[in-house]
């Protein structure tokens, strides 16, 4: 097909050739001159710009030797008359027929899709700044480089500022060509990663008068949201604000957000008449981002002078695509300086398959191909500068490196920032390159803009929908039950409800700050309970735009639809039959478990024992005969239960234990006293079922509520077989099948929502719940996946809950007097060991440590006031030395003490008299008196 095209087009060439200096031959001196060409709309306003910044750079770079050397760039602009489609072709071809070494352009995406082709078959390289369709970076345009940033980044920042501020929908109005449609495409999928959707898409043609457009944008009024994403071009995307206006669709509660061709407008065309301003007032644009910088300021003081005497056709203000146009020439530039560098030729040759289409009357010689245009696109991707844009580098995608946009608000007379959108941070109020050297973060919380004026001269987010102006009602499907129409029931002969979801349903609407139109649609016959998961696969399918009553929220479920908050708790219950018991002559013992008796008794034994080893050397008390001891270690221990020992503790060690024991035996006293209470106080019911677990267990037949949720949860969850579960449609068949029993037909139990349990055991005193609650599930009302009125309901039943109208309304419809059973007790609650193993563990911790502290006193007091042993060779030392200690332990501890004393009080004495004998013996001058006195002494 692309062979076709060339053919046809070349007749329009007129054989255009052009001998530049570049020639054919294989010399390695650099050219005097290379080829580039720019095909571009020079007659509009982004045009006029563009010719402008490129002859800038042109001359600016013939004029630096530090660039290209001696070789200089030759500018050949081609006017892109249509910019796009046939006469494009021919155009581009023009240029490439001049032995073009790469083009700057085209201006639209729609053109670059079809030049892309031919460059791809000549291999010359495109750059375009303003050809931002994302597809044109796929690999199918390997000759096609993008030298700004593409709008799968301004897609991005879209949808982050849709999700920054909670809105789920939008409606996206464009251009219905190459870049308009490419561009909402990108946009769908970033909403979808935030789990938001374009709710409707409304093309335009790119040349739709005013009443087609008037035509689209009243389709636009008549949709749910009101959040509206505009991607045009700067041609006809203000006339579709001027529109919008005249349609009243930029008043409060609208959201306009425009792609960057608003920015470049009002950059460009600045200032503006207050008419224009006003059609755009407050309308959030984009702009790319380009920071701050010497070279920056320079170039924005040098515009007033490139533009003097060139502004006749109107005003001609510096947008970014002048400073983008300006910078793809130097990276032209630059890559070509790296390429003649490296010794490569720049050297054309004819197509092949050119030269078999050749005719007598085409002169396709005109055109070639240029031999060296992959490494020239290698060599443009390699380029690392900083230019007038900022740092300006490629990353492996192909993609400029760290995308930004400023985020522009129109106010007034002028615009204001509110922040920024980076690829590499989200949405922030500082500038992007603040926040490179930083860790990136995502979290909602930093996330931030500025205020924004919105349509209507308001500061407050606007909603982002409202119901659809098109007189439809919204269908709210309303199970029609047979049972409990406490919760819900239809009126006989009208089409309205009542009941405790109605009203708690209506109670919530009348808190919206917006009228809501709505219908209840009756789902089921009326003689069985409609199954509601089919109610709510019925949402999916569009048949109900709603549905409103007694739907559980479960997993299945919300997978298929979104639920509002629930607003009442119902998780389900087991119900069965129970029988009174009375208490008999041992009901004192029931209070505890039999592990927890034998403990308490092992304890009051072990505390006696331990407190008589501490108390037994220093108190009376227990001192004595061993039956009087035995007597006394129990006597005391099981007293210490009614606070009644009459025996004093002296030892510090033994008060310390005692206290911690009666300590314990005041929390067990106290337990047992009200357990022991509430046995003989309460009346107690009994059951064989004690709950799921039970029913588990078992082969008994089980009953459900027809069309409850929870014949699906006891076969996939709890793994009970089908043909134990017995479907009962109304409270008397369950009454009626619990009564009888599995024996004579009927259910062992029923599993049931609480909800409904409460309401069914209010007046049937003969049955109970048993076990515990084993699901935590809820109500709610259910809505299409995505829609904002589950919202603002969810928000309007926590309003009901806190200001108490929800309780209100349940004691209307549900409460009714319980029967006398309902404060019996099922099962008694004794009381085990688990209860209180810790008071036993410091109990028992406290023993060992005084019994601890104890040994290591009596051992320092054995070794200073124990008896003497004789060594006397023999057997029996060991055990002797036992019995001896056994028997210093066994002393009273004054006694001890005592006989140490005087011991020590004998061994003074005597040393003192040996020391006196020998005093006198070693004296050599003894007279025979002296002797005599001595012998006396000694006899003494």
């Amino acid at each position: 097909m692309i062979r076709v095209w060339l053919v046809m087009l070349m007749v329009l060439s007129n054989l255009l050739f052009s001998s530049s200096g570049v020639g054919l031959d294989n010399s390695t001196v650099p050219p005097a001159f290379v080829n580039i060409g720019v095909l571009y709309s020079f007659n509009t306003s982004v045009g006029r710009i563009v010719k402008i910044a490129v002859e800038a750079a042109v001359k600016d770079i013939n004029s630096d030797p530090s660039i290209l050397g001696k070789t200089k760039l030759k500018l050949s602009l081609q006017e892109d008359s249509k910019y796009r489609g046939f006469l494009s072709i021919a155009e581009a071809l023009q240029l490439m027929a001049t032995r073009t070494v790469a083009i700057i352009g085209p201006q639209t995406s729609t053109t670059a899709h079809v030049i892309s082709h031919i460059a791809n078959e000549l291999h010359v390289p495109l750059l375009s700044f303003s050809a931002t369709d994302p597809t044109l970076s796929s690999l199918q345009f390997p000759f096609f480089i993008r030298t700004a940033f593409s709008d799968i980044f301004q897609m991005t920042a879209i949808a982050d500022i849709v999700n920054h501020y909670g809105w789920r929908e939008v409606i996206a109005v464009y251009g219905d060509d190459d870049h308009g449609r490419n561009g909402i495409g990108a946009l769908g999928d970033k909403l979808a990663e935030r789990h938001c959707k374009i709710l409707f898409k409304a093309p335009m043609t790119p040349e739709a008068n005013r009443e087609e457009i008037t035509d689209v944008l009243v389709q636009v009024a008549l949709a749910e949201s009101r959040v509206i994403v505009l991607h045009t071009s700067t041609a006809w995307g203000p006339k579709v604000l001027s529109v919008a206006k005249s349609l009243g669709m930029m008043q409060n509660g609208y959201v306009w957000i425009a792609t960057n061709f608003l920015s470049s407008f009002l950059d460009i065309d600045s200032p503006l008449s207050s008419d224009e301003m006003d059609n755009i007032q407050g309308v959030i644009t984009l702009r790319m981002y380009i920071p701050d910088s010497k070279l920056k300021r320079s170039f924005v003081s040098r515009w007033a002078n490139l533009t003097s005497g060139k502004t006749a056709n109107g005003p001609l203000g510096l947008s970014t695509y002048g400073i983008f146009a300006y910078d793809t020439v130097y990276v032209l530039a630059r890559a070509l300086d790296t390429f003649l560098k490296q010794g490569n030729q720049i050297t054309f040759s004819h197509d092949p398959k050119l030269t078999e289409l050749h005719g007598d009357s085409m002169h396709l010689d005109a055109v070639k191909i240029f031999n060296e245009g992959n490494l020239l696109c290698k060599s443009i991707y390699e380029v690392n500068m900083t230019g007038v844009t900022g740092p300006f580098r490629y990353t492996h995608d192909g993609n400029l490196a760290n995308p930004a946009y400023e985020i522009i608000n129109v106010i007034g007379t002028g615009t204001r920032r509110i922040g920024y959108w980076s690829n590499y941070s989200g949405l922030s109020v500082v500038p992007p390159e603040e926040l490179y050297s930083k860790l990136p973060n995502r979290s909602s919380e930093n996330q931030k803009l500025l205020t924004v004026f919105w349509p209507g001269e308001t500061t407050q987010r606007p909603r982002g929908w409202v119901f659809p102006n098109n007189g439809k009602l919204l269908k709210i499907g309303v199970p029609k039950r047979f049972s409990y129409r406490e919760f819900i029931s239809q009126v006989q002969s009208t089409d309205t409800f009542k009941g405790f979801c109605i009203d708690v349903f209506l109670s919530a609407v009348n808190l919206l700050p917006y009228a809501v139109p709505y219908k209840f649609v009756p789902y089921g016959d009326g003689r069985n309970n409609p199954s509601n998961t089919e109610l709510v696969r019925l949402i999916t399918a569009g048949v109900f735009d709603a549905a409103v009553g007694d739907i559980t929220i479960t997993t299945e479920r919300t997978k298929m639809v979104d639920f509002t908050q629930p607003y009442i708790e119902s998780g389900l219950v087991v119900v069965a039959s129970v029988k009174k018991t009375d208490s008999n002559a041992w009901a004192f013992l029931t209070p505890f478990t039999p592990m927890m008796w034998t403990v308490t008794a092992i304890f009051f034994l072990l505390v006696g024992a331990v407190v008589w080893i501490l108390e037994h050397r220093m108190n009376d008390d227990f001192r004595g005969p061993p039956k009087k001891q035995l007597a006394t270690i129990l006597w005391f221990s099981f007293s210490t239960m009614f606070f009644a020992h009459r025996e004093n503790t002296v030892s510090t060690l033994g008060r310390f234990v005692l206290l911690i024991w009666l300590f314990v035996v005041l929390i067990v006293n106290s337990s047992y006293t009200a357990s022991l209470t509430s046995i003989l106080t309460v009346q107690q019911l009994s059951s064989p079922i004690k709950g799921i677990e039970s029913l588990v267990n078992s082969k008994e037949p089980i009953g459900y509520l027809q069309g409850s949720f929870a014949r699906s949860y006891l076969i996939d969850e709890i793994g009970i077989h089908e043909s134990r579960l017995v479907p009962l449609k109304t409270p008397e068949e369950t009454m009626e099948a619990l009564e009888k029993g599995p024996k004579k037909g009927g259910v062992a139990a029923y599993v049931d929502e609480r909800a409904y349990i409460e309401l069914f055991l209010s007046s049937r005193c003969e049955f109970t719940i048993v076990g515990q609650e084993f699901t935590r599930n809820g109500w709610g009302f259910a809505f299409p996946p995505d829609s904002p009125l589950a919202v603002d309901l969810s928000t309007a039943i926590l309003e009901l809950a806190e200001n108490g109208d929800l309780q209100r309304i349940h004691d209307k419809w549900l409460l009714s007097s319980a029967c006398l059973s309902q404060g019996a007790k099922l099962e008694v609650d004794r009381l085990n060991l688990k209860s209180f193993w810790g008071l036993y563990l410091v109990c028992g911790l406290a023993c060992l440590l005084a019994l601890l502290i104890y040994l290591i006193q009596t051992l320092r007091q054995y070794k200073k006031h124990g008896p003497e042993e004789l060594e006397s060779p023999g057997q029996g030392l060991g055990s002797s030395r036992l019995r001896t200690f056994i028997s210093f332990v066994d002393e009273k501890e004054d006694i001890v003490k005592s006989r140490s004393k005087r011991r020590q009080m004998e061994r003074i004495s005597y040393r003192s008299t040996s020391e006196v004998g020998s005093t006198i013996i070693s004296n050599k001058d003894l007279s025979p008196s002296s002797v005599n006195r001595i012998d006396s002494v000694n006899e003494v």
